[in-house]
Parts: C-alpha cells; structure tokens; sequence
C-alpha cells in the first residue's frame, strides 16, 4: 500500500498534469502594453515547489534535475575568481509588475563576465531569502536575470539583512515606491529612481559566491551560472514588510548539494521501499 502511494506520488511529480503554457518569472523581455501574466504556479499546496514538475511536462527538473537551486553556501562551494561588470544606466520610471509569485522590474541594462556580455531581462524578489550562507537563512533576496546572445544565463543575486538602525539600500526603496498600486496579482506600476551604482561597485570589491544551479522557480532550468554576493545589503523594516505583504511566501526550499539526487526523487525511491 506504501509503495503504491510512494511511487502514485512520483510520478505525480515526473509526469505532467497540465499541458497549458504556465507562467512565472520572465526569461524573455514582455510586451509593456500587453496583459500581465500571472503565474499558475504557487508556493504551497498541490501548485507548490513539491508538486512543480506535476503542473507541466516541461517542469521534470524541478523533481529530477540534480543541480538544483536554491543551495546553502559552504566551504565547498568557491567564491568568483573573476569580477562582474554590471553597467545599468540610472533609470525612472521602470516598468514592475505583480505575477502573483513575485513583483518583477523590465529595465535596459548588462553584465559582462568572463569576456561574455549578458542582457539584463529583469529582476524580481523572494522572502525569505532563498540562498543560504553556511545554514543561515535571510529576509529578502533579489535576483537580476541576465542573458547573452547564445541562451546562456547568468543571475547575480543579493541577500538583504534587517538593519537595526533603519539603515536601506535605496534602489530596492526606490523600486516599490509605488508598491501600493500593484497589490493585487496582474497589475503593473512604475518604479522611482534606480541607481545601481553602490550595487555594481559591490560586484567589483566583495566576494562572490558562484555555482551552476538552475532557476529557482518552474521550469527549474539547469545550467545557469549564479552569482550570489558573500556580503548582505541593509533592509528597512518598512519596505520589508511592504514586499512581504505584496508578494507573501515566496521562497523555493534549499535543494540538495549539488551533483547529487534530487531531493523529490531521494523521498520517492525512500517511501517505494516500505
């Protein structure tokens, strides 16, 4: 009876329940005029991270691929021997958007890394933070999506700590300054002034972890190449909690180390044996 449920649970997970296109943070620049897609994945119940690879064919790395991501920084994982270029133009007005998974910003910008330039295509927030750094977890993370000419990606990510004495990091306050008017799933705003600069003079002069993983959300996409900064960036308590009330729990659960079975698969094989 536990083995008929254990591998009736699996194949929820490697088989598809849906063929419908789904949709979820962007890997591809969106139509500024047209509809905002909200997401049909979620993080809990049948449409969370455990049932991500049932929603669509195209998701069967979320349940099987074996680089997955989020990880936990350790002494195995090394920091970047080279450093990012990002260069993003001050920018007002930037499009965000409320995907009813995440809240997402569209603006023009590069990184060039290990003589490869990459295009920016946006950036989106998670709390908690996904990424860990030797176990310990933070309140907010922001990735920045970026993509060359031949596919590939890279994600440069920050880990927000809450500051104690108010102390902000001003482009993620100027990003939701008009967060109230994207409550609800499916609406879109614009952001205040965003200035990168303090971010990529970051990526010049701190460490940087980096790993190969994949996405943190469906399609769970390996082969992506992180860039995730040792050094947390400050976090107001206000602006916190206004992400937190817009986007909810958004946060992908750790993944196992890499190179090694996915979690999903390592239960399933677990509860097959009783």
């Amino acid at each position: 009876m536990h083995s008929l449920f254990a591998l009736a649970a699996f194949a929820s997970l490697a088989m598809h329940a849906s063929a419908n296109c789904s949709y979820g943070t962007s890997l591809h620049r969106r139509d500024a005029h047209g509809p905002v897609h909200v997401a049909s994945y979620s993080y809990s119940g049948t449409t969370g991270p455990i049932n991500w690879a049932g929603l669509n064919p195209e998701y069967h790395d979320c349940a099987l691929g074996h680089n997955q991501s989020p990880i936990d920084f350790n002494r195995s994982i090394a920091f970047a021997t080279e450093k990012p270029l990002l260069n993003i133009p001050p920018t007002f007005g930037a499009e965000i958007e409320n995907l009813g998974s995440t809240v997402e910003v569209f603006l023009s910008g590069t990184l060039t890394y290990v003589g490869k330039t990459y295009n920016l295509v946006q950036y989106h927030f998670h709390t908690p933070g996904e990424h860990r750094i030797n176990n310990e977890h933070y309140p907010l993370e922001m990735h920045m999506v970026h993509q060359a000419d031949d596919g590939s990606f890279v994600v440069v990510g920050i880990l927000f700590q809450l500051s104690e004495k108010g102390k902000t990091t001003e482009f993620v306050r100027q990003t939701i300054i008009n967060l109230s008017a994207i409550r609800e799933p499916g609406t879109r705003s614009s952001t205040g002034y965003l200035n990168f600069g303090v971010l990529a003079l970051a990526l010049q002069t701190q460490p940087i972890y980096q790993y190969s993983g994949s996405l943190t959300t469906p399609p769970c996409k390996e082969g992506i190449t992180f860039l995730i900064l040792a050094n947390p960036f400050p976090m107001d308590v206000t602006s916190y909690n206004s992400l937190k009330a817009v986007m909810k729990f958004n946060s992908r659960y750790t993944q196992n180390n890499l190179n090694q079975d996915n979690l999903l698969q390592i239960s399933a094989e677990q509860l097959s044996a009783f």
